[in-house]
């Protein structure tokens, strides 16, 4: 809500108001929300858009408009602030949590038959790629599900948005970073990506350089596969604490290339996706 107009305001309402605030970014940033962070988005967009057909992206440009898909790519997120979509909050469209020690075939199964509790990603993409695919005209809805499905796309293929219940994603995983106080789930949304420091567009051309060998593979792969895969990731990740003696250097040396290429899968699946909406 926007207030518009002159008026005065006494120094008890404002400093009133200044708390309110403090109050409410107090909130909003200790929810546990975010893959990829906001740059780990843009490199997904951007290399999604880079590998889309030209017939999908002249009909993505369309919907989006002049910004595009890049720059609507933490739109998901930014809009947890909003109340215009309160149920991808409430009903978890940004995380699907998986219990440890589970078999393949469980994870695989996960993708259709959702589990009950502990979000609802997959949900929630198969239910906006049937709405995308049901949309006939540039809508604002038809805009919004776009928006939708390339974040949420990304979120998919980030570790710790599949990850354990009982710990809140990583979230309740404490870590020290450079000496700094941090958790798991915002190492592999923000950390890792931001100790390379890289423009997304430089990331983005970087991992297309270095990881196009595994395209192929990865567009060959079925989703249950490379959900499996992902999964294997986020147990060797948790693993991994128990014996990590806290050089940050020694995690990001370990984990920088997993991460990357999780990265990359985001994105061609991204691109798979909307390509074969935009045929």
């Amino acid at each position: 809500m926007y207030l518009c107009g002159k008026f005065n305001v006494s120094y008890s309402m404002k400093r009133t108001i200044s708390i309110l605030l403090l109050s409410v970014l107090t909130v909003v940033y200790a929810v546990p929300a975010f893959g990829w962070g906001q740059e780990g988005h843009r490199i997904v967009a951007q290399i999604a858009y880079d590998n889309l057909t030209r017939k999908a992206r002249k009909q993505v440009d369309k919907l989006l408009g002049d910004h595009g898909l890049i720059y609507w790519a933490n739109w998901g997120d930014e809009i947890k602030s909003d109340n215009i979509y309160p149920q991808s909050i409430s009903d978890g469209w940004h995380f699907q949590d998986l219990d440890p020690g589970m078999s393949d075939s469980l994870v695989a199964d996960a993708l259709t038959h959702y589990p009950k509790e502990g979000g609802n990603l997959y949900r929630a993409l198969d239910s906006l790629e049937l709405e995308m695919a049901a949309e006939r005209a540039s809508t604002i809805n038809a805009v919004h599900v776009l928006r939708f499905l390339t974040h949420l796309h990304a979120d998919r293929y980030c570790p710790m948005h599949m990850a354990h219940k009982d710990d809140k994603g990583g979230n309740l995983v404490k870590m020290k970073w450079f000496g700094k106080d941090t958790n798991l789930h915002n190492v592999w949304d923000t950390r890792l990506i931001e100790s390379q420091g890289y423009s997304y567009t430089e990331y983005a051309a970087m991992i297309q350089r270095e990881y196009k060998y595994m395209r192929r593979e990865i567009e060959q792969k079925t989703d249950e596969q490379l959900l499996v895969e992902s999964y294997h990731l986020t147990q060797s990740i948790y693993q991994y604490q128990e014996i990590w003696n806290g050089n940050t250097y020694q995690y990001i040396y370990t984990w920088r290339e997993p991460m990357e290429k999780q990265l990359y899968i985001a994105s061609l699946r991204l691109a798979q996706v909307l390509n074969r909406l935009f045929k």
